[in-house]
């Protein structure tokens, strides 16, 4: 007897909860049955300034941490910058339409 899973199919997407953004970060990320890591290993080369300055800024805490906040901190600047463009450019559309 063969144990295949059959996943069920609906037309309705109501039948599955939504999954939110607290979902996802309260989730165990699992490989099989372990936990897989949620970083991912890779080799880069770095200007010697820029590790030596994270190196003195990190303490002990660890400069590569640092690193990668960094790295997150400037793509939320970047979505943060493009949403503000967007809302002026828009703004901007609707008082020269009123002005006409």
């Amino acid at each position: 007897m063969s144990s295949v899973y059959i996943s069920p199919t609906s037309d309705d997407e109501d039948d599955y909860p939504q999954v939110t953004q607290a979902d996802l970060d309260r989730a165990r990320f699992r490989v099989g049955l372990q936990a897989a890591p949620r970083k991912r290993r890779v080799t880069i080369l770095l200007d010697s300034g820029l590790v030596e300055y994270f190196q003195a800024k990190a303490g002990g805490r660890g400069y590569q941490t640092l690193i990668n906040e960094a790295l997150r901190e400037s793509i939320e600047r970047e979505e943060l910058e493009r949403a503000l463009r967007r809302i002026i450019r828009d703004e901007l559309e609707e008082v020269r339409s009123k002005a006409v």
